[in-house]
């Protein structure tokens, strides 16, 4: 497996994090999806940490899942799974999509330990977040961006459902119909509409969201560990539905539709609107 490309820094009691693949607009590959999960929980769990500051290197914040393959990314049965060998196709098929669910459930851990975790977490939103990049924007408890801040679920235009809880962070911040107009009809919003529309909590220009970021961050990093944990696990409570649960139900409709016949031809013509 290549090496993940993903920094992580400190300033003090803040941590950053850098999905540092900006040649590709920092899309998630597969060794970036899994180790962001293991990286996040070791940074909670380290007791030099305050608060976890997530951006991206170069012009974009992060382009979502490395969609190159995705029809692809069932991962074949394993020779003990039932169905594996013997059976249906129909078996082997949904022990397949199962497979895949898991793994898009384990990669989208990602979002609900930014979202969850004892500590507050700020996105640094320095380009484009689309797709599971805007979900794990969303994940953080807070978000800052400059004029070259763009958010885009992005899913609708390769024909899969979605994943990393970005139906159920979207809908609690902007609200259901607005929710589902972003999803269905995948257009761009704004660094100015998302600031109107509560995706950004600040906007600043692009030379200074660096060393506001991290002065915000320093004044949340200054609250004691109990208020933080305490703070964050109240206001998590008062949505109601857990980004936890929400994020299993994705990662088995985004099993189905990313292996669909459909997501294929639509991946296909995507790229092949990119290089024209």
């Amino acid at each position: 497996m290549s090496e993940a490309r993903i920094r992580s820094s400190r300033e003090g009691r803040v941590a950053i994090v850098t999905l540092d693949r900006p040649e590709a607009r920092n899309a998630l590959d597969v060794a970036m999806l899994d180790r962001l999960p293991e990286l996040l929980r070791e940074l909670a769990q380290d007791e030099g940490v305050a608060c976890i500051v997530l951006t991206g290197a170069g012009e974009a914040f992060c382009a979502g899942g490395d969609v190159r393959g995705l029809g692809d990314r069932a991962p074949a049965p394993a020779a003990g799974d039932p169905g594996a060998s013997a059976g249906p196709p129909r078996a082997a098929e949904g022990v397949a999509l199962r497979r895949l669910a898991d793994r898009i459930d384990r990669w989208a851990q990602a979002s609900v330990l930014l979202h969850e975790m004892p500590l507050p977490t700020l996105a640094a939103v320095n380009g484009t977040a689309a797709g599971a990049g805007m979900g794990l924007a969303l994940a953080c408890d807070l978000r800052i961006g400059c004029e070259h801040s763009r958010f885009i679920t992005s899913f609708a235009r390769i024909a899969m459902s979605g994943d990393f809880g970005g139906s159920h962070l979207l809908t609690q911040l902007v609200g259901t119909a607005k929710a589902r107009e972003l999803y269905f009809l995948s257009e761009p919003v704004s660094a100015e509409e998302a600031l109107r529309l509560g995706l950004l909590n600040w906007q600043v220009p692009a030379a200074e969201l660096a060393a506001r970021s991290l002065a915000i961050a320093e004044r949340l990093a200054c609250l004691p560990a109990a208020t933080q944990a305490a703070m964050k696990a109240n206001l998590n409570a008062s949505v109601g539905v857990r980004l936890r649960d929400v994020v299993r139900l994705e990662a088995d409709a985004m099993a189905r539709t990313s292996t669909s016949p459909e997501a294929a031809q639509a991946a296909a013509a995507f790229f092949a609107s990119r290089r024209s």
